[in-house]
């Protein structure tokens, strides 16, 4: 029964259509992953420890709270030194929505992004170099 609360319905007529909530945050993360800014996801409220997004888990850094018409997002990101940061999470809000709203027909009334941290790129080719043999 726990399994069914989880789990957006819809009635069309002909049956329910059920949209886990795994599934919206996937479909958050994709969606953040497509703006140009975002160095990656953070795990955000689990030890506050920055852990860049990985190929298998889209949904890390992503969560959702989802009614049976309206969904709410939190995205926790890191962004690229550099970015103009509103700009980032702008597009990122706007994505997300569009995105999460054409896929599911929810109704997306929140999109908070959490910045927590900025990635240095400088730093990681200075590391890369001192540890290279000549």
């Amino acid at each position: 029964m726990a399994e069914e609360k989880d789990l957006v319905k819809s009635d069309s007529g002909l049956g329910a259509i059920k949209i886990a909530d795994e599934v919206v945050s996937i479909i958050a993360g994709l969606a953040a992953t497509e703006i140009d800014g975002i160095a990656g996801m953070s795990g955000g409220v689990v030890g506050g420890i920055a852990e860049m997004l990985g190929r298998k888990n889209f949904s890390k850094g992503v969560k959702v709270e989802v009614g049976d018409v309206e969904a709410a997002v939190d995205l926790f990101i890191i962004v690229k030194y550099g970015a103009r940061i509103p700009d980032v999470a702008l597009a990122a809000q706007e994505n997300i929505k569009r995105a999460i709203e054409t896929m599911t027909g929810l109704q997306v009334v929140e999109v908070n992004v959490h910045v927590q941290g900025v990635s240095f790129p400088e730093e990681e080719n200075k590391e890369e170099d001192t540890t290279r043999v000549h």
